[in-house]
């Protein structure tokens, strides 16, 4: 279809380091915005599976009392530095809001790195599983140097250097540290909780059924869910692709995909970056 590779030959006009913010803006706002959307909350839903970072989410019961909260809350936080870039005053705004809310609790520096590392991995497995096209190792590059950039500037140390020192340390990492425990459980239960919330009940069951489905061993036997059927994990993956061709035969996007600009279950009206996370960072 015309024009259905304008912003790929774009993106590959610009250097992954110096034009990163560029290509995240470009890739993530007119490429595949849904599915990165959905990549970034599965990477949140990752790091459930280590016990150290799970209780320390349990002991705020931010995900039982203000679920919806603090999922809109996250997600704007992340679209306000994509969208806008992290050298910009909203983005600036948004990285010194997330600091402020980290820096309420003792969180270690290779658990920071490692909720960094799903950043950017996650979205570049969900889109050569899921995308209408393949994402290029430039568009990679461009993911992993925005994302360092980030880690800079939220105070994280020793990054690896290269792109696949930091994939390698996010796969270790998950192997060395993912194992059951009752706070992996409940928090995972929290945030499905507001997931099946935005469907009618009589949904639910299938709907976490599917969830489960897109849920690899080691994360699953760290959250103690059972396996999905058979069935569904073949349709469910299956399912995602077939939807990718349909993506692909439709006309390009011609304006971005701004979250910023929509409404959200807890901010109807707008909101202020500076109100956004838990009432002790700030509101």
């Amino acid at each position: 279809m015309a024009g259905r590779y304008d912003i790929l030959q774009q993106v590959l006009q610009l250097d992954p380091k110096k034009d990163c913010q560029e290509i995240a803006f470009l890739v993530g706002t007119y490429e595949y915005p849904w599915l990165i959307r959905k990549a970034l909350e599965f990477a949140l839903f990752r790091t459930y599976g280590i016990p150290k970072s799970s209780r320390l989410l349990d002991s705020t019961s931010q995900f039982y009392s203000h679920g919806q909260r603090r999922y809109d809350d996250t997600t704007l936080l992340i679209a306000e530095i994509v969208e806008h870039g992290y050298d910009s005053d909203r983005g600036l705004r948004a990285i010194k809001m997330m600091n402020r809310m980290h820096g309420k609790y003792d969180i270690s520096n290779e658990e920071m790195l490692y909720v960094l590392s799903t950043f950017i991995y996650e979205p570049i497995r969900w889109s050569t599983r899921f995308g209408w096209r393949t994402p290029t190792h430039h568009e990679n590059l461009a993911n992993y140097y925005f994302w360092l950039e980030i880690g800079k500037r939220m105070g994280i140390k020793d990054i690896p250097d290269t792109y696949e020192k930091f994939e390698q340390y996010n796969i270790d990492y998950e192997r060395n540290n993912y194992a059951y425990d009752p706070a992996n459980r409940r928090v995972a239960d929290g945030t499905i909780q507001i997931m099946l919330d935005w469907y009618p009940k009589f949904l639910h069951p299938i709907i976490r059924e599917v969830i489960y489905a897109m849920i690899d061993d080691p994360l699953r036997k760290a959250f103690g869910y059972p396996k999905a059927h058979a069935v569904l994990r073949w349709s469910v993956p299956m399912g995602l692709k077939l939807l990718a061709q349909i993506v692909k035969r439709m006309p390009p996007r011609k304006e971005p995909y701004l979250l910023t600009q929509m409404s959200t279950p807890s901010h109807p009206h707008g909101y202020e970056i500076e109100k956004l996370g838990p009432p002790q960072a700030g509101h």
